[in-house]
């Protein structure tokens, strides 16, 4: 058997929150967490957690397992457990727990909302979509994949320390995104938003985010991008 350990957390019944001792089959070890959690669930239904695609596209089932923030659907167990021999289960940290497994995200996207993730272009639309050349739409690769799992900022010591006002790997990754789209108008009022002490240069480098990120992206880097920018627009 493999021992699991999951995190319990129900405001209308538990005092403070609790790990729970449990235990699966041996042969889970070949399949992923969230089947894990899907056989645990069956065996007490009052277990909550977040998913939906189970493909590792929607991010709804991000949560840390083992100390790593990951995608509970695209996570083999026998990764997950490494050497260790216990696999232990707990919600993302750095939000607050609405029950169990499943997190409050309403700041994580307070602050997505902030970078303003849509395209401004001021002229009229054209008849068909507006071109890029491949060279334009390359800049793109490895940002736009961002699933807004939460995993990245989650993980961040900078965003626990500063949320209300730092914005997290995974917003400035998307606001590098558009910074760099060339079909986009917005570009110095986008990195001028930017320029105060918090929303950006809060980042310590300390490369969590880049670490856990499901889809193998660079919100570093791209933090790192933002930060040249800056500094040839202050030249």
């Amino acid at each position: 058997m493999i021992e699991i350990q999951v995190y319990r957390y129900n405001s209308e019944r538990d005092r403070i929150p609790y790990m729970q001792s449990l235990q699966v089959p041996e042969h889970f070890r070949k399949r992923m967490v969230l089947d894990v959690l899907e056989y645990l669930h069956e065996e007490d239904p009052t277990l909550v957690y977040r998913r939906s695609c189970r493909e590792g596209v929607c991010g709804s089932d991000g949560m840390n397992i083992n100390g790593k923030n990951r995608l509970a659907c695209i996570t083999p167990v026998s990764e997950a457990l490494g050497t260790a021999g216990t696999l232990v289960i707990r919600p993302l940290p750095g939000m607050p727990v609405i029950r169990d497994l499943v997190v409050d995200q309403s700041l994580f996207f307070r602050q997505y909302a902030r970078i303003e993730p849509w395209l401004v272009n001021h002229e009229p639309a054209p008849a068909i979509e507006r071109l890029q050349s491949p060279e334009e739409r390359a800049r793109l690769d490895g940002l736009y994949e961002c699933i807004l799992c939460g995993c990245c900022t989650s993980q961040c010591p900078s965003w626990w320390w500063n949320p209300e006002k730092y914005i997290g790997p995974a917003g400035l990754l998307q606001a590098w995104r558009f910074i760099v789209d060339s079909r986009d108008q917005a570009r110095t009022e986008r990195l001028g938003g930017l320029e105060d002490p918090f929303s950006l240069f809060r980042c310590r480098s300390i490369g969590n985010c880049t670490w856990v990120c499901p889809k193998g992206l660079n919100p570093m880097g791209a933090i790192g991008m933002i930060r040249l920018e800056l500094l040839k627009e202050g030249s």
